[in-house]
């Protein structure tokens, strides 16, 4: 139980974002149950490519965390699931533990936290829905197929290259016509990634049209601190009430304006 009383009785994350990243913090405000609260620190690089700049946040994890100063945390979480791949799963698990020894406590990646949550919906074959450029991609499909999972199909929206950022700028009813697009693979689900690209609405309507199970990089993230286990404990976690929005939908209607 947390320290706080006010704010965060129940819990309190140290979220670590992207440094233009304008989506992590609105979804898992709407995502986190009553009692949770959150404090959050940017990552930020002075790289001149995005792959770049995502590698060099991981170098950060550690020293970054430290802007939570002694903040009562009870779980650190990176949303950056596409650092994730361009290092690899043998360097993410060792930073995983350098962050928890620092911090003391469980220490999430959104990559991390999306196999975990993809392994409590016994998801085998997964259609990936992608907003990455296929330079990313190249890395992202062989990341989740080393977790054991295999990637039927992979689509996304087409990015908007002139917008302040691709990825960040996507709007949603482009990611829900690839999500019924992806409804036809036939995969056990469907993950959304990206801790940048709006997916809640999309996630509400293919659940009112009876599409096929999905979650996103930040639906997964918020599902795994509300444990607040390190990712290799995680459990169920009333895994299904996440997935048919039980959970969060009424919060996010009201947050966002949303019709229910």
């Amino acid at each position: 139980m947390s320290e706080l009383t006010d704010y965060g009785s129940n819990g309190l994350i140290g979220v670590l974002t992207p440094q233009a990243n304008t989506t992590v913090e609105p979804e898992l405000w709407a995502l986190l149950q009553p009692g949770w609260s959150l404090v959050n620190a940017r990552l930020t690089s002075d790289k001149g490519t995005i792959a770049e700049r995502l590698v060099d946040y991981t170098t950060r994890f550690a020293d970054t965390s430290d802007a939570f100063a002694n903040a009562p945390l009870d779980v650190v979480a990176a949303a950056c699931t596409g650092a994730s791949y361009l290092i690899g799963l043998d360097s993410e698990l060792q930073i995983t533990e350098e962050v928890e020894a620092r911090r003391g406590v469980p220490f999430l990646t959104a990559a991390l936290a999306s196999v975990a949550m993809l392994r409590a919906m016994d998801a085998k074959k997964v259609a990936l829905l992608t907003p990455y450029p296929e330079s990313l991609n190249r890395h992202c499909i062989p990341y989740w197929e080393t977790h054991g999972f295999e990637i039927t199909h992979h689509l996304g929206p087409t990015l908007r290259e002139e917008a302040f950022h691709p990825i960040y700028s996507l709007a949603g009813d482009a990611v829900l016509d690839s999500y019924r697009e992806l409804a036809k693979s036939g995969a056990d689900a469907i993950l959304m990634l990206g801790t940048g690209m709006a997916t809640l609405r999309p996630l509400l309507i293919g659940h009112q049209e009876g599409l096929p199970p999905a979650t996103s990089c930040n639906l997964a993230l918020a599902w795994a601190c509300a444990q607040r286990k390190p990712w290799h404990q995680l459990g169920d976690g009333g895994v299904a009430d996440w997935i048919d929005t039980a959970t969060w939908a009424q919060r996010a209607n009201a947050c966002f304006g949303w019709a229910d």
